[in-house]
């Protein structure tokens, strides 16, 4: 297939026809989703519809091996997980089409990295390996082309004076941050920044109380001096990013979709305007798995924005005996 057709959606009716395509040859070729769909009495013949397309509950990421049939992965992206728990693992066949994924989502929404300094403060993330945050941020670093761009790991007085100065001297900033360090960063340090965009990729990774989101983003705004805190939602299991340019409304790119399941009976039609488990069609997962079920909460909107709500507590998952698979 070419994987890069999917770039070039611009309508409903090109996004449904990609994803069928993709779907019938996940279904093909793809044991662990095929194995899936079968379970569910799904097959290439009897899915016509977008909304016919099962979902493969995220957590099959920990324990199989989701990836097509008869291809080699360049890489393996984990999650972070905590001690004790299995991790995520996404086999990427072709990074080229993660880094395309990455770039044009962000081009979508922001203009061409080259305008920005980014600066990355994921301290937590850069601990470990087989990040694909960390792979998307030092990409992004780089195809920035300023000297300036860089990551921060404990330096927080050197991130300060490096974001009052860029922000001064009027340069386009971006900040992405672990929503700990960010609270950290500000609690020692107070700005006023103008020409700056905070992005916060979410997790307190243990380090601190968890907060809500109207709570959080007021204690960002304040600390840095901004009108609006934006969001990056991705996860290693995806190869595309959400992102929300305040208020926590989601938007995705041409390329992904998200839908909301009805939390008692993961396999209803997808619901719109209340709160139910999220599902993502993420197209640039060719190789892998395109249509998801995660263990996040949310809620789309008629436009097609989301929100995300919460996590599912354990004891809220439905459907998990096909985990037996």
């Amino acid at each position: 297939m070419d994987a890069h057709k999917i770039f070039s959606i611009k309508t409903k009716h090109e996004f449904e026809t990609q994803a069928l395509s993709i779907f019938r040859f996940q279904y093909q070729n793809n044991p662990v989703y095929q194995e899936f769909c079968r379970y569910l009495n799904k097959n290439a013949d009897n899915v016509r519809y977008l909304e016919d397309i099962p979902f493969l509950p995220i957590e099959f990421f920990k324990s199989k091996k989701v990836i097509v049939d008869n291809v080699d992965h360049e890489i393996m992206f984990t999650s972070s997980g905590t001690t004790g728990n299995q991790t995520s693992k996404h086999y990427v066949s072709d990074l080229k089409l993660y880094e395309t994924s990455y770039l044009k989502g962000f081009e979508q929404f922001y203009g061409s990295i080259s305008e920005f300094c980014v600066l990355a403060l994921l301290p937590s993330y850069l601990d470990r390996e087989g990040s694909s945050l960390i792979y998307m941020m030092d990409d992004l670093i780089k195809k920035s082309k300023n000297p300036e761009s860089g990551f921060y790991l404990n330096d927080l007085p050197g991130l300060a004076d490096k974001l009052q100065m860029l922000d001064a001297k009027g340069n386009k900033v971006l900040l992405v941050g672990v929503t700990f360090a960010l609270l950290d960063l500000i609690e020692k340090h107070n700005f006023r920044l103008k020409n700056t965009i905070i992005m916060e990729t979410g997790g307190m990774k243990g380090r601190r109380k968890e907060l809500i989101r109207e709570e959080l983003h007021a204690l960002l705004k304040k600390g840095f001096g901004v009108n609006a805190i934006h969001s990056e939602y991705g996860m290693t299991e995806l190869l595309s990013q959400a992102y929300s340019k305040g208020s926590g409304i989601f938007r995705t790119p041409s390329w992904m979709k998200v839908r909301v399941r009805d939390t008692e009976d993961p396999f209803t039609r997808p619901i719109t305007g209340k709160t139910g488990g999220i599902n993502i069609i993420d197209l640039a997962n060719l190789n892998s798995c395109a249509f998801i079920a995660t263990q996040d909460l949310g809620k789309v909107h008629d436009d097609g924005s989301f929100e995300v709500l919460g996590r599912f507590d354990h004891a809220d998952i439905r459907g998990c005996n096909l985990m037996v698979l």
